[in-house]
């Protein structure tokens, strides 16, 4: 009962955090934010009175203009439909990225989503948890090859190097990705980062979107393939960045509940744990040997106990 009340309270806990993060963030956007969207308000209304007097449009005559304006801008990246734009499409649902550049025009398009997406969002996850693990596991052994080549008798690596080098990993490639799209889209550095980052992490607002200037979806193929392969490779580390951190924090429960349990025995039951004292020994051997595989059959775990009892009393004829 004990235990409950304080997992309830922890999840209570949780909560809060998150309302008051969500306040919090509320508050510094709109103080970052509303000024900037007043001005262009006001600047937006005045260049539309002086187009309106310029060329003698009225107000429907503009709105018409701007509805034009709106569906014409989809198609500067060329053929959205097409075999390149559909695959960078299907990549944006199954990844809940969610430009909102493209989206389905008919009926049976927007059933064909979703059904899509009902399948395609679970594997995708499943594949990227996978994925992630063996990225964070080749990681630890490069991590542990380095530590050998400089010279560590006992070289181990902790979570906090594989954290440590997971945010390297993360940085390298956002950078990587931010040079190339300023490159090829002639954003800013600082604003080609910022599409790396909304879009690795799966935010997708929409207002950078890569392959969408010049018919890029059709004129230039190499650009078209090293987008999709970035997507999906960044997607891969900075999910195994994310899995690692939340697993970091989920493992500081183990030790917690397992006394727990252990708490809960019945009194007088027979114990069938094996002393910490004789599990010490194969947990700090297994820490710094990661090659190490403890034995598993019951005698050979309790047979490091045995010196520790008392002898057996020998029986004279």
């Amino acid at each position: 009962a004990a235990g409950m009340r304080k997992q309830s309270a922890r999840t209570a806990a949780l909560v809060l955090c998150i309302l008051s993060y969500l306040l919090v963030g509320a508050a510094v956007f709109d103080a970052l934010e509303s000024e900037a969207e007043r001005g262009r308000r006001r600047l937006l209304a005045q260049k539309r009175g002086e187009f309106r007097r310029k060329y003698g449009f009225s107000a429907d005559d503009y709105r018409e203009l701007e509805r034009l304006a709106l569906q014409a801008e989809p198609h500067r990246a060329g053929r959205q439909w097409k075999f390149a734009g559909s695959f960078y499409f299907a990549i944006t649902v199954i990844t809940t990225i969610g430009y909102g550049h493209a989206a389905p025009g008919t009926d049976s398009g927007k059933v064909f989503c979703m059904f899509y997406a009902l399948l395609g969002i679970p594997l995708t996850l499943v594949t990227f948890q996978s994925l992630g693990e063996r990225l964070n596991a080749l990681v630890r052994r490069l991590l542990l090859a380095a530590k050998r080549c400089l010279g560590l008798r006992r070289p181990r690596v902790s979570a906090q190097n594989m954290v440590v080098a997971g945010l390297l990993v993360c940085t390298v490639t956002l950078a990587l990705g931010a040079a190339a799209f300023a490159h090829f889209e002639g954003w800013t550095f600082f604003h080609a980062y910022y599409y790396c980052f909304i879009t690795l992490t799966t935010i997708g607002f929409g207002d950078f979107v890569a392959l969408q200037s010049d018919e890029a979806l059709q004129r230039k193929p190499p650009y078209v393939a090293f987008s999709f392969l970035y997507i999906l490779l960044g997607l891969t580390v900075i999910g195994a960045f994310l899995n690692l951190v939340v697993l970091r924090f989920l493992a500081a429960e183990v030790p917690e509940r397992a006394a727990r349990r252990a708490s809960l025995r019945r009194p007088g039951a027979p114990d069938s744990r094996v002393r910490l004292g004789c599990l010490r020994p194969l947990e700090t051997w297994a820490r710094d040997n990661p090659g190490f595989s403890p034995p598993t059959s019951p005698e050979a775990v309790t047979r490091p106990c045995t010196a520790d009892r008392p002898p057996a009393r020998r029986m004279s004829i």
